[in-house]
């Protein structure tokens, strides 16, 4: 390892251990402070707030949601990577939507190249489940891309609305893993794995798959995929074979996915909070997006790049510290 590699895995050690601290720190003193302002309010806090859009009539609104970046729930950012998508978050938002009365719709920015199959069915049944409690419509506005888990998250919208550049589609799942066997054992590395059952070390880095163990994952990724299309068959009121004539993984543009009547018609976030407005006579309600207050860590990893120079190489082994999961099934287009 030369000189390069080992100050960039310094400084990615570095990094983590200032990350712990902080991130530790700030959760005792944000708990502390909480708990004894809501002692003193005798309420409860929330991490939510409310930025007004448009301002207008308080008893007919259309609350705005954002899913941005690829859905996973990966917790709070921390000190490597500035806050993205906050899965937990979301979910709150959602139970919010469904309590408030006061919101008579739901447009939904999705701008995602999809994620966790976990994830991406958790929104869903929840969008489902404010639809059929509260019969609050809900429109979805497609970014520059709402793929996969993007589009899953979409497909039970009363309509869906693209650009002619969005990129969507890419309906399947995968799971992905890296096999550095081969290169470990030229350069005289050993691997020694003792397990209790024959599939315990299933994908593992250091061997290849056996046939059985292919036709093992095989069958729940293909669970997986029939699971995809049976969602899009009930949002978009179309057939097996009419979903399934799309869902073999292709990404396609917004005028494809109009043609395949994957979406209703094009517009952008302006274009369809006012066909909400139009379609459920909410024009002149106030209209309105969720937020949170950024914590002292996330402000933090939003200037730790710069600060320390962290080039290509030091961010890769920083996310190789920081992060430890093994591989799963995703609803996801792109890089894994």
């Amino acid at each position: 390892m030369n000189k390069k590699r080992w100050i960039a895995l310094l400084a990615a050690a570095i990094l983590l251990a200032i990350s712990l601290v902080i991130n530790s720190a700030f959760t005792i003193l944000q708990s502390d402070f909480t708990s004894g302002f809501d002692d003193w309010t005798g309420t409860e806090q929330t991490a939510l707030s409310e930025h007004v859009v448009e301002p207008g009539n308080g008893s007919n609104r259309i609350a705005v949601l954002n899913v941005d970046g690829a859905i996973q729930d990966t917790g709070e950012a921390s000190l490597f990577s500035a806050a993205g998508y906050n899965h937990d978050l979301f979910m709150e938002q959602l139970q919010a939507i469904k309590e408030d009365s006061s919101v008579k719709g739901v447009v939904l920015k999705v701008n995602s190249p999809g994620g966790g199959v976990v994830e991406s069915a958790q929104i869903h049944d929840k969008i489902k489940e404010i639809q059929d409690e509260t019969g609050k419509p809900l429109y979805v506005s497609m970014g520059a891309i709402a793929a996969s888990g993007g589009y899953y998250i979409a497909a039970p919208a009363e309509k869906i609305f693209v650009s002619e550049e969005t990129l969507t589609g890419s309906i399947g799942v995968i799971m992905q893993s890296v096999n550095y066997g081969e290169l470990a054992e030229r350069y005289g590395v050993n691997f020694v794995t003792i397990k209790s059952g024959p599939y315990k070390d299933i994908m593992s880095p250091t061997r290849e798959m056996t046939d059985d163990e292919r036709a093992l994952l095989q069958e729940m990724l293909d669970s997986s995929y029939e699971e995809f299309v049976d969602v899009i068959e009930e949002g978009r009121d179309m057939t097996e074979a009419e979903v399934k004539e799309y869902a073999d993984g292709r990404i396609m543009n917004g005028r494809q996915a109009v043609e395949a009547n994957l979406a209703d018609d094009f517009g952008f976030e302006e274009d369809v909070i006012q066909a909400m407005q139009d379609d459920f006579d909410l024009a002149g309600g106030e209209v309105f997006e969720y937020g949170a207050s950024e914590n002292w860590s996330s402000l933090f990893a939003m200037k730790a790049g710069s600060f320390f120079g962290m080039d290509m190489e030091t961010k890769f082994i920083s996310d190789m510290l920081s992060q430890n999961s093994g591989p799963r099934m995703m609803y996801l287009y792109g890089e894994n």
